[in-house]
C-alpha cells in the first residue's frame, strides 16, 4: 500500500517575538492561479479574519500567562 501524497494548499502561521505576535497565511501558488478574482478577494477577506482571530487569541493567552506568573516585589 502506498502512502498518499500530501500537498499543503493553505497554511496559517503564528510567530512570536517577545510580546509581539504576527499571524500570516499562505496559499499554494497553483491554487492561487486558479482562483477567479472575486474568489481571491473573498478568500483574502476570510483569511484576514482567521489570522486576526488566531493572533488575538494567542496574544490573550500570552497576556494571561504573564498575569499567572505573578510579579516580583
Amino acid at each position: 500500500m502506498t502512502k498518499p501524497v500530501e500537498t499543503e494548499i493553505l497554511n496559517v502561521s503564528i510567530e512570536r517575538e517577545g510580546q509581539a505576535v504576527t499571524a500570516k497565511w499562505g496559499l499554494h501558488p497553483k491554487l492561487k492561479e486558479e482562483l477567479l478574482p472575486e474568489e481571491w478577494k473573498e478568500l483574502t477577506e476570510v483569511m484576514g479574519k482567521v489570522t486576526n482571530i488566531v493572533g488575538k487569541r494567542f496574544t490573550e493567552i500570552l497576556a494571561q500567562g504573564q498575569k499567572d506568573s505573578g510579579g516580583t516585589a
